[in-house]
């Protein structure tokens, strides 16, 4: 009996937070941004590889888990993310640069201005899933002391199954620990981007709604851009 409840509790027991779900979506930004011309980066191209891999591979060996952090792991996370906005973001004022003053000796075709925008857009979409995952009930090690996403105090967001969980009819293929993981965050990244407004997630604290908001802005300012500079190259 005893060997039966330990099986029921080790597979409904809620996970620790990996960390790896989330240095794919950083090493995927930094592809995005090397795939970049040399007009849309900012200073030597090796400059962000060399910063965003000299903090990922030691934090990947250190911390592969976020569930036992000290302040100088948490602050090397939230500096990572940080660095990667900050080439996007640099991405995007090069962009509207570009679009206010074009250059007559380089001149994109309509596709590749297109394609290098969908990089940008793309990789907006991960800058802010990772904001999201790191700084939603003050962030993943916090979360993973909590047995189930209801437990998890000041959350910035409130997710479906959230609602779920304190409802008399909740689904019974439901897990009464679920938590949400990094997907979940850049899956509220992806619709926050497309649609301008939340989704199925609603944002609970002025910190969400500001990170939902620039990163809808900076969303319509790239597609506005993009969509404006391609038109203007077909005609």
């Amino acid at each position: 009996m005893a060997k039966g409840r330990t099986a029921v509790q080790d597979r409904t027991a809620p996970p620790h937070e990996p960390r790896w779900h989330a240095s794919l979506g950083v090493v995927a930004a930094l592809v995005l941004y090397m795939s970049l011309p040399e007009r849309l980066t900012i200073g030597p191209l090796w400059v962000a590889p060399a910063l965003v891999l000299g903090l990922l591979v030691p934090l990947s060996i250190i911390a592969p888990r976020r569930h036992r952090e000290t302040r100088r792991t948490r602050f090397a996370s939230i500096l990572l993310i940080a660095i990667v906005n900050f080439f996007n973001i640099a991405s995007v004022f090069l962009l509207i640069h570009g679009f206010l003053h074009p250059s007559k000796s380089v001149t994109p075709s309509a596709s590749d201005l297109l394609l290098h925008g969908m990089a940008i857009w793309l990789t907006n979409i991960l800058v802010f899933g990772l904001w999201f995952w790191e700084l939603d009930g003050g962030g993943p090690d916090t979360r993973a002391h909590a047995t189930a996403a209801n437990e998890v105090r000041d959350a910035d967001f409130l997710f479906p199954q959230m609602q779920l969980m304190i409802s008399s009819e909740r689904p019974a293929f439901m897990l009464p620990t679920w938590k949400p993981l990094f997907f979940d965050y850049l899956y509220l990244a992806f619709t926050n981007s497309t649609a301008f407004s939340p989704a199925d997630v609603m944002p609970l604290s002025r910190l969400a709604k500001m990170l939902m908001l620039l990163e809808s802005f900076i969303s319509l300012v790239t597609i506005a851009v993009v969509i404006a500079r391609a038109i203007s190259l077909i005609q």
